[in-house]
């Protein structure tokens, strides 16, 4: 039997129906409720609103679960590579070991790119910060990708995403190639995308460059932990940008922006430069502690709890370990990663913080290891974009397929009621 809710306004009542999920989540169907009512709902920041029915990801904040079309990331993280989660995202299944094959090769097809953007790439000052690039060079790619994708053809929908695959890696490291003043690189065939990623990076001409497996692996591992998260920001802004049918590049320019925000993206930037604040003061992180826990204090730790995640954050887990392994693999003697792991041990033996559900969460984790590894502050956010890239265009697929409308949000208007104009002579 069908479940319907009623709201009733001035006395008279209106039933709408409620829509059950495969895991039992709870939606009321209003998409009538203005033509039956003549009423919107005002929901800020969308919190208790869904946007669109979804098959891709499934996220309980209050358990700490995270899956990607019904696998656990527990299982994910450990068991696949950052490019069969990928497909298993944009595509439904996991691929077979030809699916898996053909899809990397066919990336690897798509990896060029065209000259004369780095004629764009060189119009930007050095200080460009590179997720600024980032989105204007992905926007960048529709022109010299004019055609905008059939997306009920089913090769076009293909080619599309294999070629946004290989493109976003290169320009996203390029970014990093023009702030360092660093020749640009190109995509190896013989090596894999996230080994692409590390010698896009860091290979110079005048020596080898060798890769520590732990690294490379430590990486796959992020990148599948960031690959999609359910409707957030960036993801939300993806959606509503390609409902008006802009293509994949702009829509996903778009993500880039909103991914960019602290608020959103730039977490584990602000974890480093809350560790920056704390060594520049002394390095007590005793006394940053009791900071912290005075509520009458500005000061926060950045990088602890989560705001979907009130129980634990299930990628924190999976990337500490890989975090130790990295900090084990480099050896490396840095006062901030020091004081990181100061923090660790109070957040996790501490009362305070245990009982307030105050964890290290995956952007503690995910700084750490960004900063052992000799990246700049500044490129965090550009990793977890090429992370979040298959998650941006599973979403985009799927709301392209599904026929959703173009998004148009209502609003209440608070300002000032009808008035007559005034001369100016009169103001």
């Amino acid at each position: 039997m069908s479940k319907t809710a009623i709201l009733e306004i001035d006395g008279k009542k209106y039933e709408f129906p409620v829509i059950v999920g495969t895991e039992n989540e709870v939606a009321i169907d209003i998409e009538k409720l203005r033509g039956a009512t003549g009423a919107i709902t005002l929901d800020p920041g969308y919190k208790n609103s869904g946007s669109c029915k979804s098959e891709i990801t499934f996220l309980d904040g209050e358990e700490g679960i995270l899956r990607y079309r019904g696998y656990s990331i527990e299982d994910l993280a450990d068991k696949a590579d950052f490019l069969e989660v990928a497909y298993l995202l944009i595509f439904g299944e996991l691929p077979n070991t030809a699916q898996l094959e053909k899809f990397e090769n066919d990336i690897r097809k798509h990896t060029l790119v065209n000259e004369e953007m780095k004629s764009i790439l060189e119009g930007f000052p050095k200080t460009a910060h590179p997720m600024g690039v980032l989105s204007s060079l992905t926007s960048a790619l529709t022109a010299f990708n004019p055609k905008s994708v059939n997306v009920e053809n089913e090769k076009e929908m293909y080619d599309a995403i294999c070629k946004t695959m290989g493109k976003f890696l290169v320009i996203a490291t390029w970014t990093y190639r023009r702030r360092m003043g660093f020749p640009l690189n190109y995509y190896d065939n013989t090596k894999g995308y996230v080994e692409n990623f590390m010698r896009l990076m860091f290979e110079i001409p005048t020596e080898p460059y060798k890769m520590d497996k732990r690294i490379v692996d430590a990486l796959d591992k992020l990148f599948i932990l960031h690959a999609d998260h359910e409707q957030n920001c960036s993801t939300s802004t993806v959606r509503i940008v390609g409902s008006s049918h802009a293509g994949l590049f702009a829509s996903i320019s778009a993500g880039v922006s909103a991914l960019w925000g602290p608020l959103h993206g730039g977490a584990n930037q602000a974890v480093l430069e809350m560790l920056e604040e704390i060594n520049n003061n002394g390095g007590d992180v005793a006394k940053y502690v009791l900071k912290a826990k005075d509520k009458d204090d500005p000061f926060r730790l950045m990088g602890f709890g989560h705001r979907v995640y009130k129980n634990f954050d299930p990628r924190a887990t999976i990337i500490k370990k890989a975090a130790d392994d990295v900090l084990d693999a480099l050896g490396v003697d840095d006062p901030l990663l020091d004081i990181a792991k100061q923090l660790e041990k109070v957040a996790l033996e501490d009362e305070y913080f245990k009982s307030r559900n105050l964890y290290p969460n995956v952007d503690f984790y995910s700084g750490i290891i960004y900063r052992a590894m000799g990246i700049p502050v500044e490129m965090f956010t550009v990793l977890f974009a090429i992370g979040r890239l298959p998650g941006w265009i599973a979403q985009w697929k799927e709301m392209r397929l599904n026929k959703e409308p173009i998004g148009r949000p209502r609003q209440v208007y608070t300002g000032s009621p009808s008035r007559a104009f005034k001369e100016i002579n009169q103001r």
